[in-house]
């Protein structure tokens, strides 16, 4: 019997990126015990906002059977439609994916149309987006202010909610674990075997789309002083540029680093990316600034260790010493301290078992359970 009929909103596979796998994984987890309608978008984003191709057939692990693919971002007619077509469906909650404000004038729109007898539920990727614009603070409190209850992933998101919206009710819960990337379930031989990469290598992993922010430039200045200090080094940077990639290849030159840097300059199918995590030794997340990363939780979901900076909620999922260590913000030589102490004293081992005993807590069982706490 299940315990309730709730509607989830987001983007799903054939849309590409972090918030569609989770969705999915979130969808997945509350159908075990929930009667669940997924919504996603026959338009997320128009073609001036975002250039590059939205959706990726090219595997299709992550689809949700049955999704309803209703909602134009850009179209209030068929936002108030969808709108009316949720609230005929009379669920005890609508469940709705936040992470820009690109997306505040729809949810406004659905909202009104919902009222105030449907909960409604924010997931909040970020309170504010990474790249903060003009007006974004304004369209995310016209929004938020509405919701009845918040989930966030860092304790940072939390105080920005409370920074627009006056004693909101909501739980902070990590992001969990995207462990639904290992298919093959492959060893790191046969990983490197794959990646052609020596069995005796040291790997590091920067993964996904690479935007400023992300920091990239402080890790290519970082390898500079881990190649004099460690032999058979190497970096791969796994992802698409959004912009600037000259800049980085410039860098690379210039840092003679051609021999331990190599760049793969592509969105990765989702069944393409076991075999960088699992063939890996350690993941760097040198952001400049952030609220949570997916990253991360895919690393753990692969036993794999993590090196981040000091920025937004990194510090809550990356425990200093014993997952991974966590250092200053734009600070390259901090950063190749990091990566040649975890080599040298061997640390792989020992923070693996630290995140095989943190499991629950990066689990969809726990993020289920706080959602539960927040809807009841």
């Amino acid at each position: 019997m299940k315990k309730g009929k709730l509607v989830l909103i987001g983007p799903v596979y054939p849309y590409k990126g972090g918030i569609s796998h989770y969705t999915s994984l979130m969808y997945q987890a509350l159908a075990k015990t929930y009667d669940v309608e997924m919504i996603s978008f026959k338009m997320q984003y128009p073609r001036f906002l975002f250039k590059k191709e939205q959706k990726d057939y090219r595997n299709d692990m992550f689809r949700v059977k049955d999704t309803q693919f209703l909602i134009h971002t850009a179209n209030p007619f068929n936002i108030l439609q969808v709108g009316r077509k949720i609230k005929a469906m009379k669920p005890s909650c609508v469940i709705i994916q936040w992470w820009h404000p690109y997306f505040a004038p729809c949810y406004w729109i659905l909202e009104n149309v919902l009222g105030r007898k449907i909960k409604k539920l924010f997931i909040c990727h970020n309170v504010f987006p990474h790249e903060r614009f003009p007006l974004d603070r304004f369209l995310t409190r016209l929004v938020l202010k509405k919701g009845d209850a918040f989930i966030v992933h860092s304790r940072s998101d939390g105080r920005d909610l409370c920074s627009i919206k006056e004693n909101p009710q909501y739980r902070w819960n990590v992001h969990p674990t995207y462990n639904a990337f290992k298919i093959k379930n492959m060893t790191k031989e046969q990983a490197r075997e794959e990646l052609k990469k020596p069995q005796d290598a040291k790997l590091l992993l920067f993964f996904g789309f690479v935007r400023k922010y992300k920091g990239l430039k402080y890790l290519l200045q970082a390898m500079q002083d881990v190649k004099k200090k460690l032999d058979d080094v190497e970096l791969m940077i796994v992802g698409s540029f959004d912009q600037d990639k000259e800049e980085y290849l410039r860098m690379i030159s210039v840092g003679k680093l051609e021999q331990c840097v190599q760049i793969v300059d592509q969105y990765m199918p989702d069944n393409e990316v076991e075999k960088y995590f699992a063939g890996c030794d350690l993941v760097v997340l040198p952001y400049e600034s952030a609220t949570q990363s997916g990253i991360v939780q895919i690393a753990y979901g692969f036993e794999k260790p993590v090196i981040a900076t000091e920025v937004g909620g990194l510090p809550d999922v990356v425990i200093d010493g014993a997952t991974g260590y966590v250092t200053p913000p734009k600070d390259s030589k901090a950063l190749a301290d990091g990566i040649i102490r975890f080599f040298e004293e061997n640390k792989s081992e020992a923070f693996r078992e630290t995140i095989r005993a943190e499991a629950y807590k990066y689990s969809w069982d726990k993020m289920v359970e706080s959602m539960e706490e927040i809807m009841s």
